[in-house]
């Protein structure tokens, strides 16, 4: 028989109940509310995640088959699938997007120094987005083709720990690269970005904020060369070159040198060409960071 804590008491006890409530006031979540409160909702959903249950009532059976333990994890009362959806449909969204934040700041603290295969002092970020396909019948405001609907979910993933930082939720017909509008950046840090992003003005904006960015090229990237580091090419390095871009329009968005490092990876047997304002690290460093960051996906 087992005794003591389940697995989700203990992880309980590192929920910061005081960073919740506060949360909840902000938004008045439990104005009115008589018995299934704000706290009862969230943990009833965090364990329908956690053990992936597929739906309302799959979330009661589960939870009424553990009736005894409830009160000791924190539950107050029965779970009922009729309250748990009220409560969904009903309570304040931000209640919880305002938690997530919470969450997240400490996630953050914690793995600041996780080591994910490259050592450096600085953050590293990947910023990469996902196409979530909706019915249109069902969500008309979310239109991406004529007869398709879908939205568009951009991360901004540190590194350390793999935990999201930015998220931004916008309509399927967005393009990618107008999140780096309203993408936060912190000086110093590196930003992991893929060809989707490739837009000379916006990336000279992260230039001027003294954040690094490595990218890579597509086929009809025009550019000068101006000088040749000399390329190790018994580790992938092909050549590492600075350049100016020579087309009107991007020499115009950026007049400042770049860096072109053309890499072969044997793994996968293929040439990259990336590009990015930072001239101190390794040629074999930078090709290293974006390889591990999942925005190396567009080959």
């Amino acid at each position: 028989m087992n005794t003591g804590k389940t697995v989700f008491g203990q992880l309980l006890e590192h929920f910061p109940y005081y960073e919740f409530s506060k949360c909840v006031d902000r938004y008045q979540g439990e104005y009115k509310v008589k018995t299934f409160s704000c706290l009862s909702q969230y943990l009833a959903m965090a364990f329908a995640q956690l053990t992936q249950r597929e739906s309302l009532r799959d979330i009661e059976t589960c939870l009424r088959a553990m009736q005894s333990k409830l009160y000791h994890i924190g539950f107050r009362g029965t779970i009922s699938r009729n309250t748990l959806a009220n409560a969904n449909s009903q309570r304040d969204w931000r209640i919880y997007a305002d938690f997530a934040l919470t969450l997240i700041t400490t996630a953050r603290q914690l793995y600041a120094n996780d080591d994910f295969g490259v050592q450096l002092k600085k953050m590293v970020y990947a910023l990469d987005s996902t196409t979530i396909d909706l019915c249109l019948s069902l969500f008309p405001w979310a239109k991406f083709r004529k007869h398709k609907a879908a939205v568009k979910m951009h991360t901004l993933m540190d590194l350390h720990g793999n935990i999201p930082s930015f998220i931004s939720i916008t309509s399927g017909a967005v393009h990618d690269v107008n999140i780096l509008d309203s993408l936060p950046v912190e000086a110093g840090a590196y930003y992991l970005l893929d060809r989707g992003y490739l837009d000379f003005s916006r990336l000279h904006g992260i230039h001027l904020s003294q954040a690094f960015f490595i990218t890579r090229t597509k086929a009809n990237f025009q550019f000068r060369r101006i000088y040749s580091q000399p390329a190790k090419k018994s580790f992938g390095i092909i050549c590492d070159q600075t350049v100016m871009l020579t087309g009107f329009y991007s020499a115009l968005n950026y007049p400042d040198r770049l860096r072109r490092i053309h890499f072969y990876d044997k793994e996968s047997q293929r040439h990259i060409t990336f590009l990015t304002n930072n001239f101190s690290l390794a040629a074999t460093t930078i090709a290293r960071l974006f390889m591990l960051s999942p925005a190396d996906h567009d080959s």
